[in-house]
């Protein structure tokens, strides 16, 4: 991932980004929880949006069901 470029992680459900945030939030992980992009889709509208490199992030979140992960032009990481 290109180290300026954001990544979306989409969730399934809006309880599950809400967990994601409290998670974040408790690891100090710059992030906001924004509308899903257009050119993304997604079953509960919300996503997480960071800065930081996804295989620093993708650990803390185990156990929460990932829709994906993306760039913001919509590649899929």
């Amino acid at each position: 991932m290109p180290d300026n470029s954001p990544c979306f992680i989409l969730f399934y459900t809006i309880h599950d980004v809400l967990r994601a945030e409290k998670i974040l939030k408790e690891h100090k992980v710059k992030h906001e929880l924004v509308p899903v992009p257009r050119n993304l889709s997604s079953d509960c509208g919300m996503c997480v949006k960071i800065e930081d490199q996804i295989d620093t992030v993708q650990p803390l979140l185990t156990g929460l069901e990932i829709a994906g992960c993306y760039l913001k032009d919509g590649e899929q990481l």
